[in-house]
């Protein structure tokens, strides 16, 4: 307690094993929080370095290994110095490191305390562990690649390695996790992410749960309306879901009378009507510039964007102001600053990213320095089989899915979270229903809700009034983390500013997701996952060469959240060593910015503009979706196929008849006709048999039934008092230490918990409960309903 710290992390010595993003960026978020990663490389380095499409190579390595040490080690030398490690990141598939005497028994028994993280696409268990993959074949079982594509034309990689980034994030917080109860316990574990599981329900807007619960198990249409529209100067991003956006976006275009067409009133009622209703959209933004268009639709508060690429990103008024771009410290590019901060404190400045063995000789004297002074150790305690965040209380007043998805994380790994709604404003989320409304309890029909909320309880509280921010007081005052994804004038409003949060529990660790930041010109706009993905640059990557960009579906709802969660343990474990709380703020768009980063960094160091071209993504390879002759069940009747080695192009010309180049056109060329006369399934064996990477494009919507998912029981069947047993999404990782169940509850009714939490936890009497609801200050149905 009260220990002098220069960073949060600054204690933590994390060894990194690891090859590609994923690895990479678990390692760079950890250093960002002050980590000692030390990156062990082969003689020639890591792939990275030699990776990227413009005359410099390894840009985006230079920016995933800012502050970072760099160390050719041999086998032996690793097994010796492991004891001064808390963490160990690899990718390599099962068995490897066994085979080269450094698998988790063997870490362990050098240094009981230390974490093996492994991150592999399928995890180290079930039938599918040590099979091929790539991002892309992974997206493809994940039912992610169902989601894109227009008809008629193949279905499309999300652009920018979205699953990677997503599957790093994912670490880093099952890292943090990992290290939290090592602390507690002395004792370590092995941590088996899977970024099949990773990508599964992130990256398809868990539609999985959508099937289920609606019964319907055809794939949603693939479009939204509107979307991504051209400009008299470019293209502008919307994202128009729920009822009062599609009201407001009628009177952008001037025609308030479509707004009173039930035909247009829900998505798919736009897209069966889609010429007409686009033709209408498109005379309203053609005629205008797209700054004109953004303008006009911010005062309407309709979630609005500038679509974003390398080239223009560092010049948006709002990430000028805020400094979000900085220059990378080895020179030559522009990168984003970290997407999380502590206000108040400093931010661990970068330092350029080493040469390869530049800090083989430093690592090996201060980690044998360190060696000997935990040569000793031994765990304080026995490791119980609880959760890493048993005994934290959360505050959750979040709502939509990035912020439930921050805390829904935190739950998922023990902690006690309380979800915060009012009857008068119950969460957005509750209101995207599979059952129409009038139909009982129709609010608690929501998938999303359920997937984003399955583990937590909730109450109801009116924060416009009085009564209620004070039992908002009492909840906090014995809790240990807020998290609010509120527009940052809604807090300001209320008075619950972080001087008057603090004053009421100086323990307290409040995280804040604005969608633009705490400031800046974009303070107050509106944004959604689609306004990230528009902004960022994301779906400047996503789509066919010759039309306009396509959203890629989702994937910065819970991108945003998992950073939240990763800065929410940062913030506890800071927590741990002074005593005090602090302010975090998480800013939706900058997490998006780092997931998108290549995009700026090529411009800004190879002048090289990174653009959509189906699934051509220039430096990972080849790759495409193809058609096959048969169409089973629980497919979309195409594959996906993946080569990023020359023995893997080898072997699938040598299986295909013909020697393929690396030219992708030429590719798509001999793989289309190829594809068209076999088997879907019978080809994806085959391919795998012969190391090449390939998977079914499965149905977003039974991605549950993949026999490796089910075999590592990633989805669990949970039973809620009123929509029944669903196949609920967990966090994609698997624990030694920790129970197999991983959910300790359904998603909450509606203020469900109000007695158990205001009588139980905050002492109030019956009679006190009862007058509240009298008030309607509380209560269990949505007003007006």
């Amino acid at each position: 307690m009260n220990e002098p710290l220069i960073y949060p992390l600054d204690d933590v010595a994390v060894l990194d094993l690891s090859k590609g993003i994923a690895g990479a960026y678990c390692a760079k978020l950890l250093a960002d929080g002050g980590a000692n990663v030390v990156k062990v490389e082969a003689a020639d380095g890591d792939p990275l370095r030699r990776h990227g499409v413009g005359e410099r190579k390894g840009l985006l390595h230079a920016f995933l290994r800012t502050s970072t040490y760099s160390a050719v080690l041999t086998d032996d030398e690793i097994r010796d110095l492991v004891i001064g490690f808390d963490l160990v990141i690899d990718s390599s598939g099962p068995g490897e490191l066994e085979a080269r005497g450094l698998g988790y028994d063997t870490i362990a028994a050098a240094n009981p305390r230390a974490t093996l993280l492994t991150i592999t696409p399928f995890g180290h268990t079930g039938p599918w562990a040590g099979r091929p993959a790539t991002e892309f074949t992974l997206l493809a079982a994940g039912g992610s690649t169902s989601t894109r594509g227009l008809p008629g034309r193949p279905f499309i990689n999300g652009g920018g390695r979205i699953g990677e980034w997503i599957g790093g994030v994912n670490a880093a917080v099952a890292a943090m996790a990992a290290l939290r109860r090592a602390r507690m316990t002395g004792r370590g574990d092995h941590v088996d992410l899977s970024l099949l599981e990773a990508i599964t329900p992130t990256c398809s807007n868990v539609q999985t749960l959508w099937g289920s619960m609606s019964g319907i198990y055809a794939s949603e249409p693939r479009l939204e309306i509107p979307s991504i529209e051209p400009t008299l100067d470019g293209f502008v991003g919307f994202c128009v879901f729920t009822g009062q956006q599609w009201q407001d976006f009628c009177l952008l275009l001037g025609e308030p009378d479509l707004a009173l067409d039930p035909d247009l009133a829900s998505m798919a009622g736009r897209i069966a009507n889609a010429e007409r209703v686009t033709r209408i959209i498109r005379a309203y933004t053609s005629a205008r510039t797209t700054a004109e268009v953004v303008e006009e639709a911010s005062l309407l508060r309709i979630p609005v964007a500038h679509i974003g690429n390398g080239e223009n990103l560092t010049g948006f008024d709002h990430f000028v102001e805020r400094g979000v771009y900085v220059d990378n410290p080895g020179g030559g590019f522009r990168q984003p600053r970290v997407p999380w901060r502590i206000h108040g404190e400093m931010t661990r400045a970068f330092t350029p990213a080493p040469l390869i063995g530049a800090d083989t000789d430093a690592v090996r004297a201060a980690l044998g320095e360190r060696s000997v002074s935990r040569a000793h150790a031994a765990p304080s305690s026995p490791a119980p089989n609880d959760w890493p965040l048993a005994g934290v209380r959360v505050v959750d007043l979040t709502a939509f899915w990035a912020g439930p998805y921050a805390t829904f994380a935190l739950a998922c790994l023990g902690a006690d979270v309380i979800h915060v709604e009012s009857i008068q404003r119950p969460d957005g989320m509750r209101f995207g229903s599979s059952r129409a409304p009038g139909t009982e309890q129709w609010w608690e029909w929501g998938p999303t809700f359920h997937s984003a909320n399955t583990g937590k309880r909730s109450i109801t509280l009116d924060l416009t009034s009085t009564d209620g921010r004070s039992l908002l007081r009492r909840l906090v005052e014995v809790s240990d983390v807020v998290v609010e994804n509120f527009a940052p004038r809604v807090f300001d409003q209320w008075g619950l500013t972080w001087d008057e949060l603090r004053s009421w529990n100086p323990r307290i660790v409040v995280v804040r997701m604005p969608a633009f930041g705490l400031d800046g010109p974009w303070r107050d706009r509106v944004g959604f996952a689609q306004t990230m993905e528009q902004t960022s640059g994301m779906a400047w990557l996503t789509g066919y060469a010759d039309v306009e960009p396509m959203n890629a579906r989702g994937p910065c709802d819970p991108l945003a959240g998992l950073h939240a969660t990763y800065a929410a343990l940062v913030a506890l474990a800071r927590r741990e060593r002074t005593g005090t709380g602090c302010l975090v703020e998480a800013t939706m768009v900058e997490t998006a910015l780092n997931a998108a980063a290549e995009q700026v960094i090529e411009f800004t160091g190879n002048g090289v503009l990174l653009t959509r071209d189906g699934n051509h993504e220039p430096g990972y390879g080849l790759q495409g979706t193809f058609r096959t002759a048969d169409h089973p069940d629980e497919t979309m009747g195409a594959i996906a196929i993946a080569v990023e080695t020359d023995a893997q192009r080898a072997a699938l010309g040598a299986l295909v008849g013909t020697e393929l180049t690396e030219d992708p056109d030429q590719f798509d060329a001999v793989l289309t006709p190829w594809c068209a006369t076999v088997k879907l399934y019978d080809t994806v064996e085959l391919l795998a048999a012969h190391g090449v990477p390939a998977a079914a494009v499965a149905s977003c919507r039974t991605s549950d039934r993949n026999p490796q998912i089910r075999t590592r029981g990633f989805f669990e069947d949970v039973t809620h008092p009123v929509v029944g047993t669903h196949p609920i999404p967990a966090f994609p990782v698997l624990f030694g230490r920790q129970p197999t169940k991983r959910f300790a509850r359904p998603a909450p009714l509606l203020g469900e918990h109000n007695t158990e939490v205001l009588c139980g936890l905050l002492g109030l009497t019956a009679d006190e409960l009862d007058a509240l609801t009298e008030r309607g200050l509380i209560g269990t149905r949505p007003l007006g309903i």
